[in-house]
């Protein structure tokens, strides 16, 4: 891979990370189209760690006054009984409890299945299906949900479901803010706290899945047709910028408008998928051997 096609993918990744279309999916549909294979979910993972860097920008001010509560309420400041230590007393102290315990679905079941998501559900048919159904829930979730409640209405069931829609988008093609604002909307959470939070309960199980897969990456040569060091540096330098671009521009965005048109667009990815497989441009596993 050059510099050209890693500054292409980069600038995909820090388009798409944000938007509820699947950045994977696009990853691994650009990658073959450049490349000849799929450039892989460690690549996938590894270019998040920009974006991500992107959402420790621009939340930074959220991120730090969270981290602050949580370690006083922790420390005893409010009380030295186990509840005022969860944060009975402060709600950002208990946004970090709920952060991390919606992180654990992902966890558990990012290990349980690191095999299955680095192969067989990288298939761009599993991609088609997904980006169809799981385009048509946010489509219906945004007309039905009540979109009143704010983050500080969040509760431990609440945060759990949001941890299990999070971890859906270990399939390509689901979309990890997709899948958290459809579950943030069903639950009656406005559109911008549905957002919002999806980006913040993104940070752990990113930064974890990418410096282990960076990790387990060093000193390993690349695959034949996957990209090496350089490019994967390169492109997630790119996705941070351009990431912490199109966080400005959606937050902005879903204010005022509702998520259809990011609905439709799923559905014309899936369908130009199809077409591009039936025709034999794509193939189904990308040159991965399941």
């Amino acid at each position: 891979m050059n510099a050209w096609e890693a500054i292409l993918l980069g600038l995909v990744q820090g388009l798409t990370e944000f938007l509820p279309i699947s950045s994977s999916a696009h990853l691994r549909i650009v990658g073959e189209l450049l490349g000849g294979t799929d450039p892989g979910a460690a690549f996938t993972a590894i270019t998040q760690i920009g974006t991500e860097a992107a959402v420790l920008l621009y939340y930074r001010r959220t991120i730090r006054d969270i981290c602050v509560a949580w370690w006083k309420s922790l420390v005893g400041t409010h009380g030295s009984d186990w509840r005022s230590r969860m944060g009975a007393h402060d709600g950002q102290a208990r946004t970090a409890w709920y952060i991390a315990l919606g992180s654990i679905p992902i966890g558990v079941l990012g290990l349980l299945f690191q095999d299955q998501i680095e192969t067989y559900l990288r298939n761009l048919w599993i991609t088609v299906t997904t980006l169809v159904v799981f385009g048509l829930l946010l489509g219906w979730a945004d007309r039905v949900g009540r979109r009143t409640r704010q983050l500080d209405q969040l509760t431990p069931r609440r945060a759990i479901a949001f941890g299990f829609a999070q971890a859906l988008a270990l399939i390509p093609g689901v979309s990890r803010s997709g899948g958290t604002i459809t579950a943030g909307l069903l639950m009656g959470f406005t559109r911008k706290a549905a957002a919002d939070y999806s980006f913040l309960l993104a940070i752990p199980a990113v930064l974890m899945s990418g410096f282990y897969q960076l990790a387990k990456s060093m000193g390993d040569d690349p695959a034949p047709g996957s990209p090496g060091a350089g490019a994967t540096l390169v492109a997630t330098l790119v996705a941070f910028v351009v990431g912490y671009v199109v966080i400005i521009g959606f937050l902005k965005l879903i204010t005022t408008h509702s998520f259809m048109p990011f609905v439709w667009y799923r559905l014309g990815l899936a369908a130009l998928v199809v077409v591009l497989l039936l025709t034999g441009v794509l193939t189904a596993n990308g040159g991965i051997v399941v």
